[in-house]
């Protein structure tokens, strides 16, 4: 049950932010199992001046398209099943909504299962 929050400059349009989720539950289904209807997810635009980053670091060559996108998940992935996973979104993200790989920016943060609630109070994977 993964959930992801995206952030991006100000300025696309809603099929731009639309196609970002739709590649990226895509890539989420097809590398890392995540079920059908299993979707939580957000967008935050940010004003120019309050979006930051490294043009450069480590040699990549980012532009004002980047997208920063943060999973929290299970801990329960191996190492190259999350490496296929972030070569699939940035597959997915070039053919649409056409993002270079370079802008494609992914951080998978993993926790314990127990401690999720899914609503209702309850730990459902406790």
């Amino acid at each position: 049950m993964p959930l992801v929050h995206i952030s991006l400059r100000a300025g696309k349009p809603e099929a731009y932010r639309q196609t970002i989720f739709d590649g990226l539950y895509r890539a989420m289904h097809e590398e890392f199992d995540v079920p059908e209807d299993d979707q939580f997810m957000t967008i935050t635009e940010h004003v120019a001046a309050n979006f930051r980053y490294g043009a450069s670091y480590l040699g990549i060559a980012r532009s004002d398209d980047l997208v920063f996108i943060q999973i929290t998940a299970n801990n329960t992935r191996a190492s190259e099943q999350k490496k296929a996973l972030f070569q699939r979104i940035v597959e997915v993200l070039a053919e649409d909504p056409g993002i270079r790989p370079e802008d494609v920016f992914v951080s998978l943060v993993e926790v314990e299962k127990e401690n999720w609630s899914l609503g209702n109070g309850i730990a459902q994977y406790a």
